[in-house]
């Protein structure tokens, strides 16, 4: 029930998925009611909060953006830390894009098992869901209902023999991340690779750091779960759902949904007072009203 940070910095680097960039990041510690901040070191440690308000593009990627800087491709870091229980850190990045390392959260996580959790001496503060909130469009919906813990039921359904029909439900705690979700891999249809490259996007991406799927098969075997598709829908799910700003208590249900229905949700639950509600082990009006202030929009730069 208390606020934690990490104990250690650590570092990592490689290359973005979409834009190609090198770039390098670092987790260092926080203090309590810091929340997830990116720091773009190359921008005078211009700072970025992993925030629904803050949302930019998300077509293929979550992207974040504050008075014009722009951060890509943030969900596969930002699902290790939310699903960790880390409440506190200080990411700096000094390039457009996290680093894609090998499509998983694992990496990830091996950075944090480095860096030790610390304990913090203040009270760790949950949004509680308190009416249902959904995103309908057309066949893909999401929605999230009150609940006691965080749990998340995703359905995906691709038109190939690997894939299909799969559907991942858990409660979302470190060691169910860990075990079911943190090492499945992004991936991508063999057919899409060009299309997509001139749209400008996954300059960085190889076999290394996509599983890349055929008419009928996999380019670059083997799975490392027979259902790895859906469970790394399940994991960029997490990842979006982090940008609420503090922990959740609902549950999510997400049916062939994306980035794009993902943020939609965080962003449609925040807007609406109504729908939530701050709380510890006591709910205090004072703290529910002081995360109504972060929400605001922040003020133009000059």
């Amino acid at each position: 029930m208390f606020q934690t940070s990490i104990l250690h910095p650590v570092s990592t680097e490689g290359v973005g998925l979409h834009t190609g960039v090198f770039g390098h990041i670092s987790l260092l510690p926080a203090p309590a009611d810091t929340g997830i901040v990116f720091r773009r070191t190359d921008l005078d440690n211009f700072l970025i909060e992993a925030s629904g308000r803050n949302v930019a593009r998300v077509s293929y990627a979550t992207s974040l953006m504050k008075q014009g800087v722009l951060l890509s491709t943030t969900e596969h870091l930002l699902a290790a830390i939310y699903s960790s229980g880390i409440d506190n850190i200080f990411i700096d990045i000094d390039s457009i894009e996290v680093p894609i390392l090998d499509g998983s959260a694992e990496p990830f996580l091996q950075l944090l098992d480095q860096a030790g959790i610390r304990r913090l001496r203040r009270r760790r503060r949950y949004v509680k869901v308190i009416k249902p909130v959904e995103v309908i469009e057309q066949d893909r919906h999401i929605g999230i209902y009150p609940a006691g813990e965080f749990s998340v039921e995703c359905y995906v359904d691709f038109p190939h023999p690997l894939v299909g029909q799969q559907q991942i439900e858990m409660v979302v705690l470190p060691e169910t991340f860990r075990n079911l979700l943190a090492r499945a891999r992004t991936f991508c249809f063999e057919r899409d690779i060009e299309p997509l490259r001139s749209m400008g996007l996954i300059r960085g991406g190889s076999l290394d750091n996509a599983i890349v799927l055929t008419n009928d098969g996999v380019m670059n075997g083997p799975l490392r779960f027979p259902d790895e598709f859906g469970r790394h829908k399940a994991l960029d799910l997490i990842g979006d759902l982090a940008l609420a700003g503090l922990p959740l208590l609902g549950r999510v249900e997400a049916h062939k949904a994306g980035h794009a229905l993902h943020t939609q949700l965080v962003s449609r639950l925040l807007a609406d007072p109504s729908l939530w509600t701050i709380t510890t082990e006591e709910t205090a009006r004072s703290e529910r009203e002081s995360y109504l202030r972060l929400l605001s929009p922040a003020p133009a730069a000059d």
